[in-house]
Formats: C-alpha cells, sequence, structure tokens
C-alpha cells in the first residue's frame, strides 16, 4: 500500500503511522516499523494473517 509518496524522513513516518492507526482498528495488526533515517516501512498482518507492507 502506497502512502508517503514523495515524503521523506519525519513527514513520511508520520504518514505510514497514520495509515497504521487507521488500519488497525480494522482488524490490522501492526508487525513492526522499519525507519532508518530516511525511508519507511510498516509491515502489517490482515485479518487472515496475510502480510502487506505501507510503504
Amino acid at each position: 500500500m502506497r502512502v508517503g509518496t514523495g515524503l521523506v524522513g519525519e513527514a513520511r513516518l508520520a504518514a505510514l503511522e497514520a495509515e497504521c492507526a487507521r488500519l488497525v482498528p480494522l482488524g490490522a495488526v501492526h508487525v513492526r516499523t522499519l525507519y532508518d533515517g530516511n525511508d519507511a516501512c510498516i509491515p502489517m498482518l490482515d485479518i487472515e494473517g496475510n502480510e502487506f507492507c505501507i510503504d
């Protein structure tokens, strides 16, 4: 799922975290947050246990 297109650093991370917060009440599970200071990705699980990544 593409969320932070064109964003970098803290702005990108904030956009991804906002989308993660929106998906959790819908049944998604936040696995972890991968952030290296410039790029970010949040792997998650859907309600059937399938992994997807917000990036």
